[in-house]
Parts: C-alpha cells; sequence; structure tokens
C-alpha cells in the first residue's frame, strides 16, 4: 500500500532572509534581497549584482563545530547545512552526535558545482608545489556529495544519504526523490532540499553566455524583473531550501506539525530534440511534465490554485507561459495565479527549486500569494495569454488548497511535485 507523505519540517538559507521567519516576512512584503557587488564588478562582469545570504561568523558556529570550520570555504555546504539542519529541528526531530543511527531517516540534498571557492584554493596551492599544503578539508568540501555527507553525519541518518545534480530542476527533483522513497515504504522521512555555491567562480560562466541582465548594476532590487516587457536577463542568486519529508502515519505517531501534503510529482527529459537544446527546453517534454505530475497525482487542472513557476526572467518567460496554459488547458481568467520567487531572490541554480518549494508551501500553511515585484509592464505575449490579474503585483490572502511547482533546467531536464493542503482525507 502506497503511503501518504506530508511536510513536517521547513529550512531556507535565501538571499531576502536566512531562517522562516525573516524568510516569509520578506516574500509577504515583496522584499528584495539583490544587491550590488563590486568584486564581480573589478572582475569586468557585465552583471555585478546577485543574491547572496547574509551568514554572520556568530550563525556559523551556531551549526558548525570549530573543527569542522577550520579552513572552510564552501559556500553551498554552509547554506546546506544551516537550512537542514533547521528543517529537521522544525520537524521536532533532534540533532545529537551521539544519537543513535537512524536507519528509518535519509537525505537526498542536491547540487550543482560543491566548494567552488574550495576548488580556487586548492588549484592555486598545487599550482605552487604545495600539494603537501592542501589539508583533509579539500575533498570532503568539494565532491558533489559533499552536502549529503555532512547534513548525514551531522544528523546521523541510516537510510539513503545521496546527492542529486539536475541544474536549476535539481531542488524540485530531490523532492520528487525523496517522496518516491517514502510512498514506496523504504523510509520513514527524508530530508530533501538543494544549495548552491555564490559568486564569481559559479556565476562567470553564465556571464559569458549573456544571459544575466547588464542593466541594473545601479538598481540591484530592480534587476530581476520575471514576466516583465523590460526583463533582461537573470539575476544571479545563492543559498539552500530543505524539507523533512515524512510518511503521515510517522507525523500523526509524534503528533507532528504538519505544513503540507505531497501528493507526487514527475520528472522527465525533452532529450535535446524537438527545439530542445542544452540551455532551451523542448516544449512537449515541459507540457507532459506537467500533465504527468496531474495525472500521476489524481487531481484536474482547475484544482490547481496557483502555480510557483521557473520564470527566470529570460525570453523563454512567455515560452513558459504558453506551455503552462497549453498543458493545463486553461487561459485568460481561468488560469491559476502565477508567482516567481525568482523576481526577489534572483536565480539560485541548483538552489531555486528548493528555495522556491520552500515560499510554495509557505503560501500554501499561511494561505497568501506573493507578489511578482518588478511586474509593472507585463510582457505583452504573457497579458495575451492569462488575465493580469493572475500575476499578482501585490500580496493576496486567499484559501489555498493545491499549488503546483515546477522547474526547468539546463539540458533540458523537467520536474514538476504538487502540494496540497493537509486534511485528514486525502
Amino acid at each position: 500500500m502506497k503511503k501518504r507523505v506530508v511536510i513536517t519540517g521547513l529550512g531556507v538559507v535565501a538571499p531576502n532572509g536566512v531562517g522562516l521567519k525573516e524568510f516569509t516576512k520578506a516574500i509577504k512584503n515583496g522584499e528584495s534581497g539583490i544587491t550590488f557587488h563590486q568584486q564581480l564588478a573589478d572582475l569586468n562582469f557585465s552583471c555585478a549584482i546577485g543574491g547572496i545570504p547574509t551568514i554572520s561568523e556568530e550563525k556559523k558556529a551556531q551549526y558548525l563545530t570549530p573543527l569542522q570550520l577550520r579552513d572552510f570555504n564552501s559556500s553551498g555546504i554552509l547554506y546546506g547545512c544551516i537550512a537542514g539542519m533547521d528543517a529537521w529541528k522544525d520537524a521536532g526531530l533532534t540533532i545529537d552526535k551521539k544519537s543513535e543511527l537512524d536507519f528509518d531517516s535519509g537525505t537526498v540534498f542536491g547540487t550543482g558545482t560543491s566548494g567552488v571557492e574550495k576548488f580556487r584554493e586548492a588549484i592555486y596551492k598545487l599550482d605552487d608545489k604545495k600539494v603537501k599544503r592542501l589539508g583533509s578539508s579539500v575533498v570532503v568540501q568539494t565532491m558533489a556529495s559533499g552536502i549529503s555527507a555532512y547534513l548525514g553525519g551531522i544528523l546521523g541518518l541510516g537510510n539513503q544519504v545521496t546527492t542529486n545534480s539536475s541544474a536549476c530542476t535539481t531542488g524540485t527533483e530531490a523532492i520528487v526523490m525523496g517522496f518516491d522513497r517514502i510512498q514506496s515504504g523504504k523510509a520513514k522521512r527524508m530530508l530533501v532540499g538543494s544549495c548552491s555555491d555564490d559568486g564569481a567562480y559559479l556565476w562567470g560562466g553564465f556571464d559569458a553566455m549573456r544571459v544575466m541582465t547588464y542593466k541594473h548594476n545601479n538598481s540591484p532590487e530592480k534587476g530581476s524583473r520575471p514576466m516583465s516587457a523590460s526583463a533582461s536577463g537573470f539575476v544571479p542568486g545563492s543559498g539552500a531550501g530543505a524539507l523533512v519529508l515524512e510518511s503521515l502515519e510517522s507525523a500523526l505517531e509524534r503528533n507532528a506539525t504538519i505544513y503540507a501534503e505531497v501528493l507526487g510529482g514527475t520528472i522527465n527529459s525533452g532529450g535535446q530534440r524537438n527545439g530542445g537544446t542544452m540551455t532551451a527546453p523542448n516544449a512537449t517534454a515541459v507540457k507532459r511534465c506537467i500533465t504527468d505530475a496531474i495525472k500521476n497525482t489524481g487531481i484536474k487542472a482547475t484544482d490547481i490554485d496557483a502555480i510557483n513557476g521557473h520564470l527566470t526572467a529570460t525570453s523563454k518567460d512567455a515560452f513558459e507561459i504558453k506551455n503552462w496554459s497549453e498543458a493545463l488547458q486553461l487561459k485568460g481568467t481561468d488560469f491559476p495565479y502565477i508567482n516567481s520567487l525568482k523576481s526577489m531572490v534572483g536565480h539560485c541554480l541548483a538552489a531555486a527549486g528548493s528555495i522556491e518549494s520552500v515560499a510554495t508551501v509557505l503560501q500554501l500553511k499561511n494561505n497568501f500569494i506573493f507578489p511578482n515585484i518588478n511586474c509593472e509592464d507585463l510582457h505583452p505575449e504573457i497579458e495575451a495569454l492569462i488575465d493580469k490579474n493572475k500575476i499578482p503585483k501585490q500580496t493576496i490572502h486567499a484559501n489555498l488548497n493545491i499549488i503546483a511547482k515546477a522547474s526547468f533546467g539546463f539540458g533540458d531536464v523537467n520536474g514538476c511535485v504538487i502540494f496540497k493542503k493537509y486534511n485528514t482525507t486525502k
């Protein structure tokens, strides 16, 4: 018998808020976390703005030991540990190094490129013939599975402990993977999420591709403009999001707080065919991802109250809305509300899907839809497809039941997950 899967804990490290309290306030108020970074300007970046979470040394010491922080230089792992540990504690679970190994709990925690600053540090030492000066921390901070290895050890996880990596779809994919494991009875709970490093050595390639905006170095908070006619490219962001998924049976046994239910979802690829490329989506696969998610969860398109889109503030935004409209067979005033967190935090790359999913669940639990900032001049192709009032510019308070979240990533990969307000009968 398939298990019902619920969300019992959330954690977030975002450019506009670290921790649930700060993050919830920021997204409700439409507060941007995008700022100017002189380092990017000094390196001749066209885009010198980005979203970087603010983490003090005191904050770091609350999560990692002095030994773990020695020679530590991996922003993504730091963000992931904070978000993951916060989600674990939020779920009412304990963090104790002396605890028994928990074979019922595991993690799927994704990333894109891990520890790029640590890589750079190691390369300089190697080029200077100082291989013996590398220390013991290089491997664990730069290996792809570094984040899941850290969290697995901190939390004593004995079930599957792994890292997935699927570009911008990573966080959403991790949720679907964790859901599948619990639904099939292979785990009672899974910590799922994703993280992304920040800074020049990760963002430089995108600047070279000219997919990031260059027009807002003097007005950072106006730079990320999903669905806007004046959008000129995405703004890079970083951080981490984490969710504790748990079987309903286990959550009820623990009398845990339940944020929402995960009905399910799907993952697919466009295979870089029929218009899909390394950087552009195959529309047929995108639409199939959405319709399969709906089919897999047993809902109807008209049951969806809101969508948290991928919507990066590039030329593909109108294309994404067209795909949603055709997949759902809804347009005009019949189309659900839709928003993009990227207007406030930028495109957090591998961390995007998980941070945005935390925002989605917070909306569902607290009955609000956060605003799309910087979208005063709605793209005319989007306005021709759906009613402009379905793209809220101010926070809307509404009784929400079902929200769809999707991510579409480089490599032509797609993920869609369906969240539902928890009630005792499905």
